[in-house]
């Protein structure tokens, strides 16, 4: 189904760069809003799900009462965009997950926490993303890869790392995740990819 007009997408207000995704998703012909109450969830057609400590931002869900609600929604089909811990918290599987952590799942991948290095180590890069002619200008901070991807899943972009191709953005139907932060670079191609997923487009 295809959503006509402006769709709404919140950014779920936790951690990390939450008015720098609600400028972007603006941009991208969104009507965005902040969540961090349950009630904020209501008339939404898609979620972003920013950056930040992913442990972290699994409690401060639980604490606000949001894991399960956000959970279900996402099963019951929300379009949903996680970058760098939100790739995370939308893993079905984690390598090195804390003893207590949890994801909100949904993509069948499995990542690797922090997988490029510490603070430290981050980095920028130019990608080649999906079949768009004009590279992406990705920034890694404390980065997540992806290690598997089940069948289901399409791998949008990857960098190359010893030899091998590890994948740092990709889409399982409506929910899409990048271990990078396209919303400090000014480039909102992906939140426009995103917010087309909204609205039911390829």
């Amino acid at each position: 189904m295809t959503l006509l007009g402006t769709p709404t997408v919140g950014v779920l207000a936790l951690q990390g760069d939450v008015r720098e995704h609600l400028r972007a998703l603006e941009a991208a012909g969104a009507a965005a809003r902040p969540v961090r109450r349950e009630r904020e969830l209501a008339g939404l057609q898609g979620l972003v799900l920013p950056g930040g400590e992913s442990t972290v931002i699994d409690k401060l869900l639980r604490a606000f009462e949001l894991f399960d609600p956000v959970r279900e929604l996402l099963r019951g089909g929300l379009a949903a965009y996680g970058s760098c811990a939100g790739m995370i918290l939308l893993a079905d599987r984690i390598v090195d997950a804390t003893a207590d952590q949890q994801t909100l799942g949904g993509l069948d991948i499995t990542v690797r926490r922090n997988a490029f290095g510490r603070q430290v180590d981050s980095f920028e890069q130019d990608l080649r993303y999906a079949a768009w002619p004009a590279p992406v200008r990705a920034v890694f901070i404390r980065a997540p890869w992806v290690e598997e991807v089940g069948a289901g899943v399409q791998v949008l972009a990857s960098v190359e790392r010893g030899g091998a191709a590890h994948p740092v953005a990709v889409r399982q139907g409506r929910l899409l995740a990048t271990s990078f932060h396209p919303e400090v670079t000014g480039d909102d191609r992906v939140h426009a990819h995103f917010v087309d997923i909204v609205r039911g487009g390829s």
